[in-house]
């Protein structure tokens, strides 16, 4: 059983940069693919980044050169670093793994999701 936990949430001024970590503990995390989803007020969740167990990334459209997702697997742990960011990034973020796939931008496909980190982009 993976568990993962989510950090590094805030608020921050539009424009200024973020890094979320997620954790993860019970698992071999290299053979995992990770992902980052997002879920602002009224709207559902949506991709937002990951990253495959071969080093393969993915962004969705409204963050690619903006966000990078990048992992340490001695520690581990998945990063999220945001910048330039815009009050439309607004949103609980949160970091979901699975063995292996190919699929990466479907929240039905991952298998361990973490609580969630609010993250506040100010205009």
């Amino acid at each position: 059983q993976v568990q993962l936990v989510e950090s590094g949430g805030g608020l921050v001024q539009a424009g200024g940069s973020r890094r979320l970590s997620c954790a993860a503990s019970g698992g071999s995390f290299s053979i995992y693919t990770v992902g980052w989803f997002r879920q602002a007020p009224g709207k559902e969740r949506e991709f937002v980044a990951a990253s495959r167990s071969d080093g393969n990334t993915y962004y969705a459209d409204s963050v690619k050169g903006r966000f990078t997702i990048s992992r340490d697997n001695a520690k581990n742990t998945v990063y999220l670093q945001m910048n330039s960011l815009k009050p439309e990034d607004t949103a609980v973020y949160y970091c979901a793994a699975r063995v292996g796939g190919l699929v990466v931008s479907s929240l039905s496909v991952y298998d361990y999701w973490g609580q969630g980190t609010q993250v506040t982009v100010s205009s």
